[in-house]
């Protein structure tokens, strides 16, 4: 286990599973390229009583004969041809119990969703297995894994049938956090300053195989040029990837969004059902599903509990894809190095540094010594009609941080290559936004600002207005 970074809380679980008295079902599932196959093979060095990987887009019978290999291989035996999936696990039912019982018998099944043809009754099988024997052996560890969170969810950790109730342990693989990030790439020889590290991150999240495929010996820049503009380039067609190995019928899941990249503030569900023109229900599996596979996450609109729920787009890769490779026709193989100081480029590090910090409210909220205190994230916004009827916003707050000891803090995120010079102007339109606020929201609590940057606020101390800061650094903290 010495190449794991982090995944303390995973493999504790995977410990205690090992060491318990009962047969275990663990299921391990989260976004395509997060690390699962990683972990389980970390974890047991490689050494299973019998591993199985699914093949994509591999008709039943092709599976079928892909894991009677797979046990020959394992057992050194004949074994007849398997019809369907009942025979296949009967047939795992007769290897393992030949083997010794003094200790856990471990089967990994990797990408199990891809195994699940249309009319192949795996679940069914899968059940019949799992209730009729293993379960009542007291020493079997089956794991299984997936990228098809969607499948995962539904068909065995929701699962309505026999394994309703037979999960032991469900792990969602989240990605990495920037300090989790820092701990891989130094581990791997590559050294970049903080300031590096948060724009890679900007690009990549917290996914590691994205970092595996990292030249150490490059900039940031000349890596994303390398990895997604140069000519062949390795993550060129990741985002179809991606999406196809996620979820079934990816169209609509790729138009949702689509939708939130260009509505960076977010949307509600009547909105967003408003613009894709689909069914209700349709709409709230996916998001469901999106929301699962950490590619969006949900809001609440401060002081309303029971409406005004948005949906972000806060997986960077998907921000980064449709922001510079959707549309971009050029062949300049050095593009994102010709680009990395331009406005539009200054924009969107702006926007990606609020997702970071959406995605660090734990970091933030250490940083503010809240840790282990009540306070809730949120956003606000307060829509006002213009003097001819037409909406607009009359101001907006992506972050408020509501505490139970009578104080609110609303976040400025901004992220300057040095300190953030606060101006005269920008303190008085803060000022006039927190009347606004005060005022839309009926709260009496004591409001304050809290600015959220790289470096600091130049001359913090003469702005009555910053009442504290949470720096870079600070959302590298564990």
């Amino acid at each position: 286990m010495d190449k794991l970074i982090g995944r303390k809380k995973e493999c504790e679980e995977l410990q205690r599973c090992i060491e318990s008295d009962r047969s275990e079902l663990v299921v391990v599932y989260g976004r395509r390229r997060v690390g699962k196959t990683f972990l389980i093979e970390e974890f047991f060095n490689q050494k299973f009583d019998f591993k199985y990987v699914g093949a994509h887009n591999m008709s039943t019978r092709r599976q079928l004969s892909s894991f009677r290999q797979t046990l020959i291989e394992y057992s050194s035996k004949a074994i007849p041809k398997l019809k369907n999936w009942d025979d296949a696990f009967n047939a795992l039912r007769t290897f393992l119990s030949n083997l010794p019982t003094d200790r856990k018998r471990v089967v990994f099944i990797d990408e199990m969703p891809w195994m699940d043809s249309r009319r192949s009754i795996f679940v069914s099988a899968l059940e019949n297995f799992w209730n009729g024997w293993a379960m009542s052996q007291r020493n079997i560890m089956l794991i299984a894994t997936g990228s098809a969170t969607s499948w995962m969810k539904n068909k065995i950790v929701g699962n309505k049938g026999g394994l309703h109730g037979r999960i032991t342990c469900s792990m969602h693989l989240s990605p990495f956090t920037l300090r989790e990030t820092e701990e891989y790439l130094a581990a791997h020889s590559c050294e970049w300053d903080r300031y590096q590290l948060a724009q890679a991150y900007m690009v990549l999240g917290g996914i590691p195989f994205y970092y595996s495929l990292l030249d150490s010996h490059l900039s940031m820049a000349e890596n994303i040029d390398r990895l997604f503009f140069n000519q062949g380039a390795l993550l060129k067609v990741e985002f179809d990837d991606l999406y196809t190995a996620l979820f079934d019928k990816s169209e609509l899941y790729v138009e949702i969004v689509r939708q939130l990249c260009a509505h960076e503030e977010g949307l509600t569900h009547k909105k967003l059902s408003k613009l894709l023109k689909t069914k209700t229900s349709s709409l709230g599996r996916t998001l469901k599903n999106l929301e699962a596979s950490d590619i969006i996450e949900r809001w609440q609109q401060y002081g309303n509990k029971s409406r005004g729920t948005i949906y972000r787009l806060t997986d960077f890769f998907t921000i980064f894809y449709f922001k510079f490779l959707a549309e971009n026709l050029s062949k300049n193989e050095n593009w994102w190095s010709d680009n990395i100081n331009s406005n539009f480029m200054s924009d969107w590090m702006g926007y990606a540094f609020e997702v970071i910090c959406m995605r660090h409210s734990q970091q933030i909220k250490a940083a503010l010594n809240l840790a282990g205190k009540a306070a809730s994230f949120s956003f606000w916004h307060e829509i006002v009609d213009d003097e001819e009827g037409n909406e607009r916003k009359g101001g907006q707050i992506d972050m408020v941080i509501d505490r139970n000891d009578h104080m609110v803090h609303l976040c400025e995120m901004k992220f300057y290559q040095s300190t953030f010079s606060l101006k005269k102007e920008y303190e008085r339109r803060l000022r006039e936004r927190t009347a606004l606020f005060r005022d839309s929201t009926k709260t009496r609590k004591t409001i304050v600002h809290t600015f959220i940057t790289t470096y600091g606020v130049t001359n913090a101390r003469n702005h009555s207005i910053v009442h504290s800061e949470v720096l870079l650094d600070d959302l590298f903290d564990k």
